[in-house]
């Protein structure tokens, strides 16, 4: 376990850079993260997590910037706002530590809850590693995380209109018909 300061950025870094797997602390809670260019990396967020293949890992972002979310939902990051756009999920989380990890791996990194399929969500270091961390190449800890919850999830559907696919740490008030799943969001 290392801490979530400089020299854990570089360590988890190199990890992440040469094809491995690292709990990190977010906003929200603990995450399973690998990087996108690596698949066997991202494979092993399944295997480990036990995850079903067929659900999508979302790919966490070092800022809106990285992602190509055109709507106005965006502007809402840094924070625990999922958005599925053309079918991707992206977030910018709010924890600065992370937002540097990301950047220094590229800009993206494909990220899922640290803790086995089913169970509940590791909101720190030792909880993360008690459930998943024993199968990660590095775990940092960076506390408690602020937000305990895991992120809002909506989709972006092609005429504009937000689908809320999961209500999480942040809210987002529907407009309109409030029986529908497709609404308009503020």
């Amino acid at each position: 376990m290392v801490r979530c300061d400089d020299a854990g950025l570089d360590e988890a870094a190199a990890v992440l850079l040469a094809g491995g797997v690292a709990v990190i602390p977010t906003d929200t809670v603990y995450g399973l993260a690998a990087h996108p260019g690596f698949p066997a990396a991202v494979e092993r967020l399944y295997s480990i997590k036990g995850r079903e293949a067929k659900k999508p890992i979302a790919l966490l972002a070092s800022g809106a910037e990285a992602t190509p979310v055109n709507h106005p939902l965006a502007a809402k990051w840094p924070g625990g706002l999922t958005i599925v756009f053309e079918g991707e999920g992206y977030r910018v989380p709010d924890h600065d530590w992370t937002r540097k990890l990301i950047a220094r791996c590229g800009g993206l990194l494909r990220v899922t809850s640290a803790n086995l399929s089913g169970r509940r969500e590791a909101t720190d270091a030792p909880a993360a590693l008690a459930d998943v961390g024993l199968s990660a190449d590095i775990v940092v800890d960076g506390g408690t995380s602020p937000g305990g919850v895991p992120s809002t999830v909506v989709r972006i559907l092609g005429d504009g209109a937000v689908e809320i696919i999961r209500q999480g740490s942040m809210v987002i008030a529907p407009v309109g018909d409030c029986k529908t799943t497709k609404q308009n969001v503020v």
